[in-house]
């Protein structure tokens, strides 16, 4: 079995190139305190030429005998130490001293033989290179706490990626790895959900599909070939008419789920003018005082609003009212009908995509779709869509648009 290659082994272990990194280091500033220690030793070692100083020489009387400068001669290390005095008569006399003894010729005098020189670098180094080890030892179960997080991460996103979309980090500590899997859990969470709404999508469109196909086939077969009835015609116009809102519905919920499909431009819209429009179609009252202007994309807002109405005229037995306002930071628009309303439980629920009240046949409720549209509609231009209970009964939809959009 071949032997693996260090290089490669370090290459692919951050842990191992984080330690090494960090051992290396204190390797070189060992060196660098060595280099410093030995050339500080070295530099005392060298023997010290002193200046030419003044000698004064008297008898045991006091008697001047002799007085001149003495400047020392050099020597090698272990001869006698000589120095040549300049009289002030003009002679020249030589002072030979014997050598200081092996140990020096006074207490604490350092020694400058060069085996005093490699001891006094071993007793520096020897401690320095033994705390060095500990924090090569001590540093590296720190490091390689770090990295098994990264590594966690890592087996995350390959799992991730081989199509597991349930697989989470654990988001320990506060620092920039804790960050990095938070951002991964978010991003794998709204993954995971747009693929589920996706499957929910194509699963319900089939369904809902097979309704009026399936209506159609049978209206088909009770024709025999003769004309088809009135109410024949009708129930196959009917169907056709809902084939063709449901994809219609479909096709537009997948753009706007997708951020980057460029459904329209923004603009200033006249959102007075606009859903004045759109309550003439369904003969809804409108209130509205001042002029009110927000930035969207007019064909959607339009379709919001028409999908609020049609709805509210599906269910609603009396008069539907429109209420435009304006406040500080939001424009809001308020559909109310007069219908059986909405329980409390079900009120979040009614903007999923395909979702029916209980005991709503889908003959009543359209093709489940148009609320789920309103809110796509309104996360795109940065606002919000709520159900609330209108006072005396039914219930209110309640559109807010920002009057200065972030994008």
């Amino acid at each position: 079995m071949p032997l693996p290659n260090p290089f490669t082994l370090f290459s692919r272990r951050l842990y191992l190139r984080i330690w090494l990194a960090m051992v290396g280091s204190m390797a070189l500033l060992m060196l660098a305190a060595a280099g410093l220690v030995c050339w500080r030793i070295a530099r005392n070692a060298q023997p010290f030429v002193p200046p030419a100083r003044e000698v004064l020489l008297r008898d045991p009387a006091g008697e001047l005998l002799l007085r001149g400068q003495a400047t020392r001669l050099p020597g090698a290390p272990g001869e006698d130490v000589a120095f040549r005095i300049e009289s002030d008569t003009g002679q020249s006399f030589t002072l030979q001293i014997a050598p200081r003894s092996e140990h020096g010729d006074r207490p604490g005098a350092p020694n400058r033989s060069p085996a005093a020189f490699w001891t006094h670098s071993f007793d520096f180094l020897w401690p320095l290179g033994f705390v060095s080890l500990l924090m090569a030892v001590g540093v590296y179960p720190v490091i390689r706490r770090l990295t098994l997080r990264l590594e966690a991460l890592q087996r995350s996103v390959q799992k991730f990626g081989e199509g597991d979309l349930s697989v989470r980090v654990s988001e320990q500590g506060r620092d920039e790895v804790a960050d990095l899997a938070h951002q991964f859990n978010a991003a794998a969470e709204r993954v995971e959900t747009l693929i589920a709404a996706h499957k929910s999508l194509l699963a319900n469109a089939s369904h809902e599909l097979r309704s009026p196909l399936t209506r159609m086939r049978i209206g088909l077969e009770l024709m025999g070939g003769e004309r088809p009835s009135p109410a024949l015609r009708e129930e196959i116009l009917r169907s056709i008419s809902e084939l063709d809102q449901l994809v219609d519905e479909i096709l537009l919920t997948s753009r706007l789920n997708a951020r980057e499909a460029d459904v329209g431009t923004m603009e200033p819209v006249d959102l007075i003018g606009l859903t004045a429009e759109e309550c003439a179609r369904v003969d809804a009252r409108l209130d509205a005082a001042d002029p009110l202007e927000v930035r969207g994309i007019a064909k959607l807002l339009r379709r919001a609003l028409r999908n609020l109405l049609e709805n509210a005229r599906r269910y609603s037995t009396g008069p539907i009212t429109v209420v435009l306002q304006r406040h500080p930071d939001y424009a809001e628009v308020r559909v109310c009908d007069r219908g059986p309303g909405v329980p409390a439980n079900q009120r979040g629920r009614i903007f999923e995509p395909f979702y029916r009240l209980p005991g709503t046949s889908e003959r009543e409720g359209g093709v489940g779709l148009g609320l789920a549209l309103v809110r796509s509609i309104a996360t795109r231009h940065s606002g919000a869509v709520h159900c609330e209970a209108h006072a005396g009964g039914g219930a209110c939809f309640v559109l807010r648009l920002p009057l200065h959009p972030s994008g």
